[in-house]
């Protein structure tokens, strides 16, 4: 669980997106990069040049499902397949697999989910690592 205080605005967002970017450029993958608040509402995107023409759904997808169910989208592969706790959740407007990353803030007992960060364009890995590398600033501001 990545935790952090307070709430995702705009400044912190960019510093978000940033932050997966830098990461993309190590890994060598071309990404998109979506920041979502706590309604899972778009704060920040960007797309870098020659990233795939599916990051600008899949990127905000994965913000979004990350928020809307509380939890890594690298987590729900095996959720949502057959037998799963989750079955059928996939292909209803979540996007189920990794890139994906709820934001939590508070403390203790009074933790919720402040936004989330959504990566695209990449290996799964590849997504998860930038995705990772944008939840650590929100983790250490």
């Amino acid at each position: 669980m990545i935790r952090g205080k307070g709430r995702v605005n705009l400044e912190l967002a960019l510093r978000m997106t940033e932050a997966a970017m830098k990461q993309a450029f190590r890994e060598g993958a071309a990404i998109s990069v979506a920041v979502v608040d706590e309604g899972g509402n778009l704060v920040s995107f960007q797309r870098m040049e020659g990233a795939e023409v599916s990051g600008p759904t899949l990127a905000p997808g994965k913000a979004y499902t990350s928020v809307a169910l509380r939890r890594p989208t690298s987590e729900l592969p095996a959720l949502t397949g057959p037998g799963g706790e989750l079955a059928g959740l996939a292909g209803s407007g979540f996007v189920c697999f990794g890139g994906g990353i709820p934001l939590w803030s508070g403390y203790g007992g009074a933790a919720y989910v402040a936004g989330g960060i959504g990566v695209s364009g990449g290996t799964v890995t590849q997504d998860v690592a930038c995705a990772e590398a944008a939840a650590s600033v929100w983790a250490s501001r």
